[in-house]
């Protein structure tokens, strides 16, 4: 694959990347260049997880060596309790490599690396105290602002949480970050802060959010908006029949979504077709190669919500059974990851 194939590959669904000249740059000059994505342990990983499972399986392939920072600090800065963080960590560390399993992904040049394995040492906590002294409070705040549950009275915790996130780059050696839309704002934040103290700015690169079933974010806090890893496959009919999806809309659609950022991505890997059974009476079962051609259908009302429902239902069930079938036996660390939740 030569550096525009990679270019190509690496662009594929993302909405914004600072700046596509240093990419390109990058691509050129080094062999097996690193890229990272951070995240927190706090809410049990969901369905629109596969987004960025899907974007570091196109690292992959591009020849990356790619890091997937469990970042077990982070957690505990954005109010996850602190007793909670060794069954949380456990939790992630058993789960994520599973989602690989279900898209088929190479996993050679993968790496999972714990937070607290690196952040507690004296030259990063040395770093956190100088990059303090750069910023403001008014800068943390705004790079926190969309990422950590800040409140009527926010903690002290939450501005130490983009300063972190920035030095993750360094000390991780990575030559990108990558993270979803809502991390833009803390990522732009290390790209102006790292220099401050002497360290290159890397590149930033953002894939977009997966909208809840209801419209708006899908959040882990939020049981409602969210297909939960672990759903039986009846809950994710009954959440996918309930879910936002008017005929001919595209604004907010989570069904779409879904079926753009990653299920049509792993058929057009595999020059498979995504088949949608309707019954006679309604046109009979049709097939489509690409999401451009399922989408023109469905703006064009060629497609009934319901059956689209159905059959990306079918496609969720069919990535989330290695998952379901990997973490048989596992109900105490879900247990104890989890004491509170309520499904």
């Amino acid at each position: 694959m030569d550096p525009e194939e990679k270019f190509k590959l690496i662009m594929r669904n993302v909405q914004e990347v600072v700046t596509e000249e240093e990419l390109k740059a990058l691509l050129e000059k080094k062999k097996q260049p690193v890229v990272y994505i951070g995240t927190a342990i706090t809410g049990k990983p969901h369905v629109a997880y596969f987004i960025f499972i899907n974007k570091l399986a196109d690292f992959l392939k591009a020849g990356f060596k790619v890091k997937l920072l469990l970042a077990d600090l982070h957690g505990a800065l954005d109010n996850t309790p602190w007793p909670l963080l060794e069954a949380r960590y456990k939790y992630y560390n058993k789960i994520i490599p599973l989602m690989f399993k279900a898209i088929g992904a190479n996993i050679k040049n993968f790496e999972i690396v714990r937070g607290s394995d690196f952040q507690l040492d004296k030259k990063y906590f040395y770093d956190v105290l100088r990059m303090s002294t750069f910023t403001s409070v008014h800068d943390c705040t705004k790079a926190a602002s969309e990422i950590v549950k800040m409140g009527s009275s926010p903690k002290l915790s939450g501005l130490i949480y983009p300063i972190m996130q920035a030095l993750d780059e360094v000390y991780l050696k990575v030559d990108i970050q990558y993270g979803g839309l809502d991390q833009r704002k803390i990522l732009m934040f290390a790209r102006e802060y790292l220099p401050k103290i002497g360290y290159q700015a890397r590149i930033e690169l953002m894939t977009p959010m997966i909208p809840g079933l209801a419209g708006g974010k899908m959040s882990a806090s939020d049981v409602k908006s969210k297909i939960d890893l672990l759903d039986s496959p009846e809950n994710v009919n009954t959440k996918l029949a309930g879910a936002y999806c008017p005929a001919g809309k595209l604004e907010d659609n989570s069904v779409l979504a879904f079926l753009k950022h990653v299920v049509m991505v792993l058929k057009e890997d595999k020059r498979e077709e995504l088949t949608i059974k309707r019954p006679v009476k309604f046109g009979g079962d049709i097939s489509y190669k690409t999401y451009a051609e399922l989408e023109k259908d469905f703006v064009a009302e060629k497609l009934h919500p319901q059956d689209l429902k159905n059959a990306l239902a079918e496609e969720i069930n069919k990535l989330l059974y290695p998952i379901r079938e990997g973490m048989k036996g596992q109900d105490k660390l879900i247990k104890e990851a989890y004491p509170e939740e309520k499904t």
